[in-house]
């Protein structure tokens, strides 16, 4: 535990002393508590179609005035931001953890195990995900953000497994790990006790990169429709924009708000990579 502990340790300690990591911290709290303080605020029945009058611009009773579907976007906006972190947490955590476990799996043990793992992930890698996700969202009748979440995971696995595999060949070799294994520790415990304490800051920023590439995918999939129909998130969002030439008739209020939301959480999110990457490669750090 102690061992699990120290790199935990590290990773806060460095938290303090990393403006970027500090801002992006505070970005991501932002958009998190968005919801649940708009939603004391904002009467969120509001995002429901059919609920206020359509196409009105913004005012003091819609701030961020009403779409086409008779929702009102504030509201819509307050629903659907948490909904799209969910997905992107949701989808980026199930992908990691998988992705690590292979390439604990792979790197420590090698041989047949190591050949069948990196094959079937570089196989993957040279599949066009979008093409995958189009094929199988469209196979699925009613998609909900959860079941979004499970899909795209399918997909941001194999870039973890590859880090981690790359990380775990060079750890195997070190001192400590043959110590680990002439004192008669088992397998499952070197892996769980010596190498995963020292592969957990790249299983973070793993997790940053594969919950922007989920949002991505997602974004992509709701964009051209195929994202759940009755749940607002951004993408669905900006989909029903589109749908009704909100560009065209100069409905701002409409299209805007989800941009600037994204935009925001790109920005932090790709501030936690640049900050996890020193914490993971000290020649960064070093030059920072």
């Amino acid at each position: 535990m102690h061992s699990i502990l120290r790199p935990a340790g590290a990773l806060l300690a460095f938290v303090g002393g990393s403006p970027k990591l500090i801002v992006s911290v505070l970005l991501l709290a932002l958009l998190f508590s968005f919801g649940s303080v708009g939603s004391a605020f904002v009467d969120t029945e509001l995002a429901q179609p059919i609920s206020v009058k359509t196409n009105q611009p913004p005012s003091m009773q819609h701030l961020l005035g009403t779409d086409s579907g008779g929702r009102d976007v504030l509201a819509v906006m307050v629903v659907g931001t948490p909904q799209t972190l969910r997905m992107g947490v949701l989808a980026g955590l199930i992908g990691v953890v998988f992705g690590v476990f292979l390439g604990l799996v792979s790197g420590f043990f090698g041989g047949p195990a190591d050949r069948i793992i990196s094959a079937v992930t570089d196989t993957m890698l040279t599949i066009p995900p979008l093409a995958i996700l189009l094929v199988v969202a469209a196979s699925v009748r009613a998609v909900s953000v959860d079941m979004m979440a499970v899909i795209i995971a399918l997909l941001s696995w194999m870039n973890p497994a590859r880090t981690i595999r790359a990380q775990v060949l060079s750890l195997r070799e070190l001192p400590y790990v043959q110590m680990a294994r002439v004192s008669g520790l088992s397998n499952f415990r070197i892996m769980l006790q010596e190498l995963l304490p020292n592969v957990i800051p790249l299983a973070f920023a793993s997790f940053v990169g594969a919950v922007s590439g989920a949002i991505l995918s997602g974004m992509a999939l709701e964009v051209l429709g195929l994202g759940p129909q009755n749940t607002p998130t951004l993408g669905m969002t900006i989909y029903w924009a589109l749908l009704y030439a909100a560009f065209a008739r100069g409905m701002w209020w409409w299209w805007g708000p989800p941009v600037l939301i994204l935009v925001l959480l790109f920005i932090a999110l790709f501030l936690m990579s640049a900050a996890l990457d020193e914490v993971a490669n000290p020649r960064l750090r070093q030059r920072s």
